[in-house]
């Protein structure tokens, strides 16, 4: 049963997400908070499973630095957050630097669960909306000899998906994404999802251009 914490700096919202839980029989909210400080805190004394955080709260200097201050206090610890914002550019930052999943404030109720389980069980999740932008914002080099498919597995390993997620957020099977990764790296004469990533960057393999 995944212990969640949920920190909105809005009243009505941690209410209602508290409710939306309050509705699935292997869930429980174990605590609230209204500041990224607050929510630290309870972090260091209660032993969540997951946090369900708003991206914009006061305190700790904002998302970025309290999921470093959170992680270092609670290692492992999945985060996912929260944003009225859409699935954009805030999303893909929140994931490179390290939250567990990213869901926008619009989305429906099960799609918010649907993260927390996902997380819960060690994975990452990333909303369909922001894979598709992800997808539409990413132009590959003319010079990659990559199938298109190759091409989304190649995007998922620069970001640190592992095999079984990137099996989960394509809806393929684990061979098959294993499959894709061998040629990857066979095709671009690489050795490891390290070289991948630094091969990508230094290629502009993968390119951001957010509309």
């Amino acid at each position: 049963m995944p212990r969640v914490i949920i920190a909105d700096d809005h009243a009505l919202v941690r209410e209602g997400l508290c409710k939306v839980l309050a509705a699935e029989p292997d869930m429980r909210v174990i605590g609230e908070a209204a500041d990224f400080g607050a929510l630290l805190a309870l972090v260091e004394a209660r032993p969540a499973d997951v946090v369900l955080s708003d991206l914009n709260m006061p305190g700790l200097g904002g998302a970025l630095k309290a999921m470093k201050q959170i992680h270092a206090a609670r290692p492992g610890l999945p985060i996912i957050i929260l944003s009225v914002m859409p699935e954009s550019q805030a999303g893909l930052d929140v994931l490179i630097a390290g939250a567990a999943g990213y869901v926008s404030k619009a989305s429906a109720a099960h799609e918010v669960v649907t993260a927390i389980r996902r997380v819960a069980l060690g994975h990452r999740y990333v909303s369909p909306a922001l894979w598709r932008r992800v997808l539409a914002g990413m132009s590959p080099s003319s010079n990659a000899p990559l199938t298109p498919r190759e091409y989304d597995v190649l995007c998922l390993i620069a970001l640190g998906f592992t095999v079984k997620e990137i099996a989960a957020q394509l809806d393929l099977g684990v061979s098959t994404v294993h499959t894709h990764r061998t040629r990857i790296l066979e095709k671009l004469k690489l050795r490891s999802d390290v070289e991948l990533s630094h091969y990508a960057l230094q290629n502009h393999l993968v390119e951001w251009r957010w509309r």
